[in-house]
């Protein structure tokens, strides 16, 4: 037996410890995929990690209303087992857009936190809790520090923690590009819903896009909003086409543009 085999052993005693000083689980975390090749494959593991904090805000106005945002967390949320905790500080979650996207009522547990601080207590309370599905908060301020100890939490109890950002100022959505421990952050935009041959409106539209990913890239994504289900999808060019006369439709791709153009 050489001398570097007697070594091996500290080296990866070491190794663990610098990891749990860190913040690191040495536990392979389970993962939910979104069901979008796109998206799953950007992500490490292939989908968002279960025991981990996630940060989300809204993009443009939503950073103050967190509507599409809301509906964003609350379709990952439904696609987790168990019951959920979501926690406000103003009383005007939309329940029936929530269960518009597979969140029901019965599964949702609301708490109303009377500022950040209770907020953030009540999110790591529901953490290490360890019998919730998913932990949804709104919240401003994120530091290093809480964040860092939502991430704790969460690994330890292997529940999904789910930070969204709402700012009652948009200039105070500044401090969403500071740095936390979260293992991915998200922002999500409205975009045009898709157009159909008959009039009315189509599948909402989003603009997600993955700002920071723990071991992965940053990548932009146009999807269909969440079904009823919880589940996203890619935008169809198929909508698109739907959206042209049945007369230009059947014509060559040339034809059509050329029509488009003399009718602008």
């Amino acid at each position: 037996m050489t001398a570097e085999t007697h070594k091996k052993p500290g080296l990866e005693t070491l190794r663990a410890a610098i990891s749990r000083l860190e913040g690191h689980s040495d536990r392979r975390r389970k993962m939910l995929p979104f069901g979008v090749r796109e998206i799953d494959g950007r992500l490490p593991g292939g989908g968002l990690a279960l025991g981990a904090l996630h940060e989300v805000a809204g993009g443009g106005n939503d950073a103050l209303h967190s509507a599409a945002a809301g509906q964003f967390c609350a379709g990952i949320a439904a696609r987790t087992r168990g019951k959920v905790l979501w926690i406000v500080t103003r009383q005007d979650v939309f329940a029936p857009s929530l269960k518009q996207v597979g969140l029901s009522a019965r599964r949702t547990i609301f708490v109303e936190a009377s500022s950040d601080v209770d907020v953030l207590a009540c999110f790591e309370e529901g953490l290490r809790h360890g019998g919730l599905g998913a932990v949804v908060a709104e919240v401003a301020r994120l530091s290093m520090t809480a964040s860092r100890r939502l991430q704790l939490a969460a690994e330890t109890s292997g529940s999904l923690g789910i930070a969204i950002r709402r700012w009652r100022r948009q200039t105070d959505a500044a401090d969403f590009g500071q740095p936390t421990a979260s293992v991915t952050r998200w922002r999500v935009s409205v975009l045009p819903s898709a157009p159909l041959p008959v009039p009315g409106v189509g599948r909402p539209r989003w603009l997600l896009e993955l700002i920071r990913a723990r071991a992965g890239e940053c990548a932009d994504f146009e999807v269909e909003a969440c079904d009823a289900k919880g589940r996203l999808a890619p935008c169809s060019p198929i909508a698109d086409r739907l959206s042209l006369p049945a007369a230009l439709a059947d014509r060559p791709d040339q034809e059509a543009a050329g029509q488009r153009r003399a009718s602008a």
